[in-house]
């Protein structure tokens, strides 16, 4: 990681009288002399926060969060950082979303995350953000309220677990777990193997090693330059992850000084580059929806061409599970996504700024890589083109996506007839069902598992493989549905349908045995039936009963957007002014 120079932290063009906070605490009224009263029985001195920036360190630690467990101990290398720059600390609990934990799923939550960080940052005397997270909904959630708000502001990744082990082998989180749960169904290991893989699988506090979700997210949110550099890959219990932490409390406390805002980082650019960045590490199919709502956040529009278009030009480099070999460690120890980045600065836009650099020229000026088995030059990539691709046709109207680097290559072009599933919990109590007749060579379609049908479109993308054609070999199959994968899972999934089945997508007229055509390389999915048959079938489709009769729930059926365009809020992602409150 490079390290923080101590112009970076110097005073600069914001005078005390200019900052945000010195509007609760600087003036001369009734509400001054009480923020100053309470502050003093929080059991601060006037010279320890007076006239000094007011950083946030939103943490998203939890108990129940093993992603984020030790984030409690991180936030206090963060004070430790600001109060050396100068800085007033004061951190703020935020909503944790584990992946592990959270049902139906955390990204039915997302949104709540991005609310609650822009209308704490808003509300309260801070000048600047230090935003703490990594697993999967809190890094998009996180830079999705930040961006909202626009104040200065330093993503902090909690960093990858430690690999995995069992036995003889080492193991990647989420990646192992579906390998060996599938042994297990087709009878190749027992209870007493799936008992040892239990306690080797997730071996220390830290998001999933693999390029799942998390780490793809994380790194994006470094290519952006929102972190430290190199921040996004260090293992969470690694000693430098401590050093990094502090060094982005001391540079939050510059960036304030400097009157550097978020809006002058995440442009159009660093957008194009975060895309860039996730196709050539081949990573997850998820972070097509968070970019996307993240750069409406910032009035970027990114699209789904955007993806495809960008896709075209990079090669896959990062020999990562689960579309390659290695783990997190291995790719940090390799030059991390600094090193990354060297292959790749043809295609980058090099002159644009980091919150660490006056550009990202600069960052990445004494990057090395030091093992090519792990970030691949570009002459023996892992594959010739991006790792996700987006397709069309009238099964996906407004576009679906495959990590088809993670695919069996002979599925890439593949036509079967549909089996369907109206619903997950069907799904998973007739898969196995003799009577189905499913072969190899099917089609399993699941639908109304979308943004509204999940509700809150869940992983529940990567089907199960029937047990009877496990025992026979078969490890992967084309599935289509409305809903999202695991970003640590492989196989010939086809996600987020849109428009979803739920709100009356094309997905909703699909019956068993139509035939359906995947063609990756053609970016295609076509269903094989004539569109008078379909509009009959859409004369017979009925909307389904709300979900939600009150609560959150019903806040997010009415606002929730498609997967296309980011499954944001309508009512956030629209353009419009915000005010900051009137202090008094």
């Amino acid at each position: 990681m490079t390290a923080v120079r101590p112009e970076d932290t110097a005073p600069g063009p914001v005078r005390p009288e200019e900052l945000r906070s010195h509007q609760w605490y600087g003036t001369d009224g009734l509400r001054s002399f009480s923020h100053r009263a309470r502050t003093r029985q929080l059991g601060y001195l006037p010279e320890e926060h007076l006239g000094k920036p007011v950083i946030a360190i939103l943490n998203t630690w939890s108990d129940i969060n093993p992603c984020h467990v030790h984030l409690r101990e991180r936030a206090q290398a963060v004070k430790r950082g600001v109060w050396q720059a100068g800085g007033f600390p004061l951190e703020f609990p935020v909503s944790t979303l584990s992946e592990t934990f959270q049902k139906p799923t955390p990204m039915l939550y997302r949104n709540m995350l991005a609310m609650e960080t822009e209308e704490l940052l808003r509300s309260y005397p801070v000048d600047g953000a230090v935003l703490m997270g990594g697993c999967d909904k809190t890094t998009p959630a996180l830079l999705m309220g930040a961006a909202s708000v626009d104040l200065p502001a330093v993503f902090v990744p909690a960093g990858p677990m430690l690999p995995g082990h069992w036995r003889t082998e080492v193991l990647g989180s989420g990646t192992d777990m579906w390998k060996y749960w599938d042994d297990k169904r087709a009878g190749l290991i027992g209870d007493a193997e799936l008992a040892e893989l239990e306690n080797g699988l997730a071996r220390s506090p830290g998001h999933c090693m693999t390029m799942g979700t998390a780490s793809t997210l994380t790194a994006a949110a470094e290519a952006l330059g929102v972190t430290m550099p190199g921040a996004s890959s260090i293992p969470a219990v690694d000693s430098g992850h401590d050093r990094m932490a502090a060094a982005a409390g001391r540079r939050i406390v510059g960036l304030v000084r400097e009157g550097l805002r978020l809006s002058t980082v995440l442009t159009a650019d660093a957008y194009e580059d975060a895309v860039a960045t996730v196709l050539a590490l081949g990573g997850s199919t998820n972070a097509v929806i968070h970019l996307i709502a993240m750069a409406g956040r910032s009035g970027v529009r990114l699209t789904l061409d955007d993806f495809d278009r960008i896709a075209r030009t990079v090669p896959v480099l990062a020999n990562l599970r689960p579309g390659g070999q290695y783990l997190m460690e291995d790719f940090h120890r390799a030059g991390g996504l600094p090193g990354f980045l060297t292959r790749l600065t043809d295609v980058l836009h090099l002159d644009r700024p980091t919150v660490a650099h006056s550009s990202l020229r600069d960052q990445l000026s004494d990057a090395l890589v030091h093992n090519p088995e792990v970030i691949r030059p570009r002459d023996r990539p892992l594959a010739t083109e991006g790792g996700v691709a987006v397709l069309r046709g009238n099964l996906c109207p407004d576009g679906a996506v495959i990590k088809h680097i993670a695919a069996e290559r002979h599925l890439l072009k593949h036509t079967g007839p549909a089996v369907v599933f109206d619903d997950y919990r069907t799904m998973q109590r007739t898969i196995n069902d003799p009577a189905l007749g499913i072969t190899a060579d099917h089609v399993l379609v699941l639908r109304n598992a979308g943004p509204k049908g999940g509700p809150g479109m869940p992983e529940y993308g990567m089907l199960p493989i029937p047990d009877h054609l496990l025992k026979q070999g078969v490890r992967d199959m084309v599935r289509i549905s409305d809903a999202r994968m695991s970003g640590t899972s492989y196989g010939a999934c086809v996600l987020h349908v849109a428009p979803e089945s739920y709100v009356g997508g094309p997905l909703a007229l699909v019956r068993t045995g139509d035939l359906i055509t995947l063609d990756v390389e053609a970016r295609s999915l076509h269903l094989h039936v004539e569109d008078e048959e379909l509009a009959r079938r859409r004369g017979e489709w009925s909307v389904p009963p709300e979900r939600f009769g009150r609560g959150y729930g019903a806040l997010y059926n009415e606002q929730i957007t498609q997967a296309d365009t980011g499954c944001d809020f309508a009512f956030l992602a629209r353009p419009g002014e915000v005010p900051d409150p009137y202090v008094g």
